[in-house]
């Protein structure tokens, strides 16, 4: 099976309700608080260290049942910037996913440099849902 980096869309950061230990790298994250700045429609988000999918895609996943990841409830909010720029977007229900598999093995891993490895299998799961803002280069 073939195995890509993949680098989602960045849409915003980690907000102020965020627990993390910043003294090892990557921190570790206890508690996510992600605070969009704004959405380009991708079902898969991130801020380093953590990863964000839209519930119908965890949906996706469970059905498939791919390896390596878990999910979470995470605390989402919307910054000024987003509530300037985009006003009529409401955003849909997202989740955590914590991603805890072995890169080149399991479906969603982690590489040597902390990037996110997904399976072939993954990527096929994720492109007619949408990832056009994401990058994605083999592993």
């Amino acid at each position: 099976m073939k195995y890509f980096y993949l680098e989602p869309e960045v849409s915003g950061g980690l907000g102020d309700d965020a627990i993390m230990d910043t003294s090892v790298h990557p921190p570790i994250v206890t508690r996510l608080h992600y605070e969009f700045d704004g959405w380009l429609d991708d079902v898969m988000v991130a801020s380093f260290p953590c990863c964000l999918v839209t519930e119908y895609l965890k949906a996706k996943f469970l059905t498939a049942g791919f390896s390596g990841a878990t999910s979470d409830k995470v605390k989402v909010t919307t910054s000024e910037l987003f509530e300037e720029m985009q006003p009529d977007v409401e955003l849909p229900p997202f989740v955590w996913l914590k991603v805890d598999g072995r890169a080149g093995h399991d479906d969603f891993g982690l590489a040597e440099d902390h990037r996110h490895v997904v399976s072939e299998r993954v990527l096929d799961a994720l492109r007619p849902l949408g990832i056009s803002h994401a990058l994605i280069e083999p592993f």
